[in-house]
This record gives C-alpha cells, structure tokens and sequence, in this order.
C-alpha cells in the first residue's frame, strides 16, 4: 500500500478511524428527559448507593482505554503523543471490529513513568479495562506495574504480553510442526525490550527453564556478569554462555525470535542453528531475516514474520480484542499470568484445528475461543467479579461472529 493511498485512507470521508455513537433513541423530549436532566439524577443516586451499579447503567464495563505517551511507536520509535495517535486509533478500531468492545484512545503528554502513572489512575473509573501501548522500556514496566497494584480495573501492556501471547503460542505449534519438546528446546532471542522479556516470561510459565533461554541486545548478550546497557529486568535473563554474539548464541538453537531491527540475521546463522529450526523474524516493517533467505539455505525451518503480507503473520490483533472481550465480560480486577497461558493455549487450539501455524486474524473461531478462555481463567484465578457459564458464554460469542 503505498503513502497516499493510507493518507487518503485515514483523512475522507472523515478524519480518523473511530467515531462514538449512541446507544439509545435521542429523539424527543421525553427520550432527552431520560439521558440527560431530570432523569439521568436517578441513575446518579443508584451508583452513588452502590459503586457497582455503574457496570449497569452505564459503558464501563465495555470501554477500554488504549492509553500511549508514543514514546516506543512500533518502527518509529519516540516520536510523540500527536504522531502516536493513528496508532492508538488503530488499536480501537481492532478492539470494536473483532473483539465488539468499545475504547477510546487517550494519548498523554507525559515522558516522566511515574507522573504518567498518576494521570492514569485518576481517570480510571471511566473505563473497564487499561491497554498501555508504546511506551519505552524500562519505563513501561514501572507504568504497568504500578497501576497493576493500585487499579481494580484490568491493565494490561500489549506490547509486553499481547507479544508474548501470540509468539508463544506459535512458537509452540512451531515445535509439535518440527517434532521438538517445547520444555527443552533452546530458545535464542535477538532483541530485550519489553516485548522480548515478556515473551521470555511467558515461556517460563510453559516449562522452559532459565538456562534454556538467550537474549542478545545491540550490546551482545546478555550474560552474567555484563555491566553495559543493563538494568533490572534484563539482568533476570543474564545467562551463563560464553557466548557473546547473536551469532555465537544462535550455533544449535532450536528458535530465534527476532524481535529487534531489519536485518540482522543472515543465512550463515540459521545454518548454524538446529537442523529443523523455527525462525520468527519478527522486527516491523522489515524483518530480521526474510522467510525466502531462511528457507533457501535451510527447506525444512518454521519461518515467519510480523509483515501483514505474511499468511503466517504473528501480530498482536490476534490476542488483545479477544483478551480484553473476555476480562470485560465477567468484570475481571486483573489479567493474571494464568490468564494469559489460557489465551496462548487457545490460540494454539485454534491454530491446530486450522492446520496453520498461527490462526488469521479474520478466523470465526478466535473470538468464541478466547474471550472464553480468559473469561474461565478469570473465574478460576478469583479476579472475575461476574460469574458466567463458560459453555453459554461461547454459544453466544460463536452466534456473534
């Protein structure tokens, strides 16, 4: 798609991608007399009696704020609230189109974690749920962290775990494809973002030990005992490797998730990897290596990328809108650790009963899939503050797509 054909996308017939519209008749005055004054005074006092009445009588528990400082813009990188605000748009548009919530993007003006921390909190109660969006590392994990322990709504990073749920996901069906056992299979990452340390977590809570697991940045790896360019949550994933390079670290690996600049990644280092590997080239719009140079020097690798022209793409779309319909729905306090495994393993169901490695976006599975995935895991982690019979709750999910 070329550069005027998306500006004059995003500009006619109106400017942007979403719009609010009404969700009851405002068409004489005795409908104006209800939503607004006199009669909007009593569902005022009905709140104010009882704070959860507002899931009742009003959008809460189907709003999510998609919330971006654009200080990390996927590609861009820091380049601003203003110029971020597309993005956040986009990330919306997806929420209402296949997970059938509504959101509002809300881009701030604030670099400082902690300030922004403040600002998100104090306009909290308006929404249901929190997705943070580009937002530099380390600076995201003290913003998610923070509001995680003070909010009682869901929030939930997705560069972070909306990442992490997709890419392990296919990284486990990639494994059953090439025969290897996901617990010990040796995983090499090129990248430590917030994307990549996720990532990494979440393959923890699958089994894969520590010492299974690289991670290579722009300073080398990341080994015990490095001092340059670390902080706290890359020195979690300091390995004992003599290793040093991304191509030292990939000799054997079993997987490369590239999550990191185009490029990087050149066929004498798939060589050098296991003989059936799996090779997630993941950096957008370019990736680390191309699916065509990896399978021409070695036929039998799972390769794929995050490029929307990739039939095996790996994109975030493919977890959030789901994720945040199944929180929202049972009025969840958090998104737990389980909760996210419940929505990788249904991404593999739904991969599995496709044949694909990863699902498509456009799949009428996903939604009835995942949304009650999470909405179970929610249930069984006692974070759920509405309780739904889980086989109704996908009967009627499944009528909805």
């Amino acid at each position: 798609m070329g550069n005027e054909k998306s500006l004059e996308y995003h500009a006619n017939p109106h400017p942007g991608k979403v719009c609010i519209g009404l969700t009851k008749k405002l068409d004489t005055m005795e409908d104006l007399t209800l939503a607004y004054t006199p009669g909007v005074a009593d569902v005022c006092r009905a709140i104010a009696e009882d704070p959860s009445a507002v899931f009742r009588y009003t959008n809460k528990g189907r709003m999510v704020a998609v919330i971006s400082n654009g200080t990390a813009v996927l590609g861009l990188g820091n380049i601003g609230p203003l110029a971020g605000k597309p993005v956040m748009e986009g990330k919306v548009a997806l929420l209402k189109k296949f997970g059938h919530v509504d959101a509002i993007d809300v881009v701030v003006d604030e670099s400082d974690p902690h300030k922004l921390v403040s600002i998100v909190r104090a306009i909290s109660p308006t929404y249901g749920a929190i997705n943070l969006e580009d937002i530099k590392a380390p600076d995201c994990f003290i913003v998610e962290q923070t509001l995680r322990g003070i909010l009682d709504i869901p929030v939930f990073h997705d560069d972070q775990h909306g990442t992490a749920v997709c890419v392990v996901a296919a990284l486990k069906r990639a494994a059953g494809m090439q025969g290897h056992a996901f617990e010990t299979m040796r995983f090499v990452f090129s990248g430590a973002g917030a994307s990549a340390l996720a990532t990494a977590g979440l393959l923890r809570s699958f089994g894969v030990p520590k010492d299974n697991i690289i991670m290579v940045d722009s300073a080398g790896v990341i080994y015990e005992g490095r001092v340059d360019n670390m902080h706290a949550y890359k020195e979690s994933y300091a390995a004992r490797t003599p290793a040093r390079t991304l191509e030292e670290a990939l000799e054997g690996a079993h997987a490369l998730i590239g999550l990191s600049s185009a490029g990087l990644v050149t066929q004498d280092m798939v060589k050098k990897m296991h003989a059936k590997p799996v090779v997630f080239a993941l950096a957008n719009p370019t990736p680390e290596i191309s699916v065509e140079e990896v399978h021409a020097v070695v036929p039998d690798a799972v390769a794929l990328t995050g490029r929307s022209d990739d039939p095996n793409q790996v994109n975030n779309a493919l977890c959030f809108p789901f994720l945040f319909r199944g929180v929202l729905d049972v009025q969840a306090s958090d998104i737990t650790p389980s909760m996210r495994e419940a929505a990788a393993c249904a991404l593999v169901a739904v991969a599995e009963q496709e044949k694909r490695i990863i699902p498509n976006i456009m799949s009428k599975k996903l939604l009835p899939e995942m949304a009650s995935a999470v909405a179970q895991a929610a249930q069984h982690a006692g974070v759920a503050k509405k309780t739904v019979d889980i086989d109704e709750y996908k009967k009627l999910l499944t009528q909805e797509v």
